[in-house]
């Protein structure tokens, strides 16, 4: 469902939170807006490759927005607020084939998500598929406790996109992400993860506007119980690096800080789940708010 209002028409502040997981990668983008990838979204495990065979993974979450931050950090709209919902399987093929002394890993991230944009009385809705992320890595089990893996992602602009929609599922262009994935862990003590991104955004044909490259990445530090469970705090952290590029550009780099309670829980069997809440603070050229998301694992 779509409304419009002739205030909005091409300002570009789409809130699409697709996965991959890796997936999920994130990048400010034109006009303002929120990535390709709902930063924070991973969690305890994150460089932890499991066993060869197939894997399911399902990501669930909430994110609300409430205020949107320019180049000072002040409040650009008294009437602002975007919620997203979003449900992310992925889907991983650890293969038994070796590179490079790693193993080879395939992975592919479908987000289908529901998104309700309102600003200054005007509102935008939009549900369905958004943008897919499909990736290959290399995972390493340096030890029993330190696992890491490399790996490059491609989001591919499936996402259904209006660029007079701020509520749009997709973003329009392609984006390429390298990452590194780190996770140490052991029953009893410290737990620690890192993901970390660097986005290349290529152009929005539409708009003709490319927006900026950006690193960020997700972590998350905590205390294993010895029973499976582990108590702790988790996050993200982006900086944009470089300028967008074309009409529809931002005015300035955008970079935020999120930071909340995370747990997890693991058993023999393969079941894993991860859940996190975190604030977002320092926010500049883009929406802030907070977020609240599920990892689960399945083993079939």
């Amino acid at each position: 469902m779509h409304s419009r209002s002739p205030r909005w028409m091409g300002l570009r502040l789409s809130v699409i939170a697709c996965a991959c997981c890796a997936a999920s990668g994130s990048m400010a983008s034109e006009g303002g807006g929120l990535a390709v990838y709902a930063d924070g979204l991973e969690n305890f495990m994150v460089g932890a490759l499991p066993p060869p065979g197939v894997h399911f993974l399902l990501y669930g979450g909430s994110m609300h927005y409430d205020k949107l931050r320019g180049d000072a950090g002040e409040s650009l709209l008294a009437d602002f607020k975007v919620d997203t919902r979003l449900l992310v399987p992925r889907l991983i093929w650890v293969t038994d084939r070796q590179m490079l002394g790693g193993q080879f890993v395939l992975h592919a991230v479908a987000p289908v998500l529901d998104i309700d944009f309102r600003a200054n009385g005007a509102r935008f809705s939009q549900s369905g598929l958004g943008d897919i992320t499909l990736g290959a890595g290399l995972g390493y089990h340096a030890s029993s406790a330190l696992h890491y893996i490399v790996g490059l992602d491609a989001v591919v602009p499936t996402g259904d996109y209006d660029r007079d929609d701020p509520a749009s599922l997709g973003k329009n262009h392609w984006a390429l992400q390298p990452f590194y994935a780190l996770t140490y862990t052991q029953p009893s003590g410290l737990n620690a993860d890192l993901k970390l991104m660097f986005d290349i955004n290529l152009r929005n044909k539409d708009t003709d506007t490319r927006s900026g490259q950006a690193i960020h990445a997700d972590y998350s530090a905590g205390w294993g119980l010895g029973n499976g469970w582990v108590l702790g705090l988790g996050g993200h952290v982006f900086q944009q690096v470089s300028d967008d590029k074309g009409p529809n550009r931002a005015q300035g780099k955008a970079q935020a800080l999120g930071i909340g309670p995370s747990i997890r829980y693991a058993n023999a069997d393969g079941w894993l789940l991860t859940l996190k809440w975190q604030k977002e603070f320092e926010v500049r050229n883009r929406p802030e708010g907070q977020q609240l998301y599920l990892k689960l694992a399945i083993p079939f």
